[in-house]
């Protein structure tokens, strides 16, 4: 059967407003192309709506996790004003789905990319860093069901955001260390040469794989570049902080 993108779009769109993240009829239908093509009509919807887009997450940026799920390279979604948060935040106890959280380099950019470029001119275009979380929602299957995962948006919720960085004061992101810390206590490390080598190359990524779309980076833009850790699970009562050496720390937590 022919892919009717409208009509794909339409379903998504009806689904997400009745909290069906991951629907039924279409497990098994979709190509990633054809998700991204959803994932990206359903945000224009949102906006159309009233939301606006602030930038974009890269996911799936490690060996280890592209393994575990299976995907054959990162992926990407889209990040919305709404999901905005400062350090500090208290999510409600029964705001999110099975949530996680993820410690990130979020970069925003003072200039616009497109298409092929390389990693110094992806350095060039960054004004800022932020430590940061990405917070996940696991909706639906996502090992299982990977293109629907993509339609939904990568499992993207919201970040929260520590305090701005200016790009030429940051230390080298790829030999940069991050640790975790739940409820005080230490549960992961990492280095940002576990995303994509360096951060800035999911910037390089995202430039090239946006252009198939007909899409560019623009300046201003908030890129989530990917977790450097694996990603931490939240419970009611948890508190998480990241501190990234050079750049600060974040943090949030869940209500009891």
């Amino acid at each position: 059967m022919a892919f009717d993108e409208r009509a794909a779009i339409d379903r998504f769109w009806e689904a997400r407003r009745s909290r069906e993240y991951f629907p039924a009829d279409w497990r098994d239908r979709l190509g990633f192309d054809q998700a991204y093509r959803i994932q990206l009509g359903v945000v224009a919807r949102r906006v159309a709506a009233g939301e606006r887009q602030v930038g974009w997450k890269v996911a799936q940026t490690s060996e280890e996790t592209r393994r575990q799920f299976g995907f054959p390279e990162p992926i990407f979604g889209c990040l919305m004003e709404e999901g905005l948060r400062r350090s500090g935040h208290a999510y409600a106890r029964d705001e999110l789905i099975r949530p996680g959280c993820e410690p990130e380099v979020c970069v925003r950019l003072a200039a616009p990319l497109s298409g092929e470029v390389d990693a110094a001119a992806a350095r060039r275009a960054i004004d800022v860093l932020h430590p940061a979380f990405e917070i996940i929602e696991v909706r639906g299957d996502i090992a299982g069901q990977k293109a629907l995962a993509i339609a939904d948006n990568v499992a993207q919720k919201g970040i929260v955001l520590g305090d701005p960085v200016p790009f030429g004061d940051a230390p080298d992101l790829a030999a940069m260390e991050c640790r975790v810390l739940v409820n005080g206590e230490e549960t992961a490390r990492g280095r940002g040469e576990a995303v994509l080598g360096d951060p800035a190359n999911s910037i390089v990524w995202l430039s090239a794989k946006l252009a198939g779309f007909g899409l560019a980076l623009r300046a201003g833009d908030l890129i989530m570049t990917g977790s450097i850790t694996r990603m931490l699970p939240l419970s009611p009562g948890d508190r998480a902080r990241a501190e990234f050496a050079g750049i600060g720390a974040v943090e949030t937590n869940v209500a009891v």
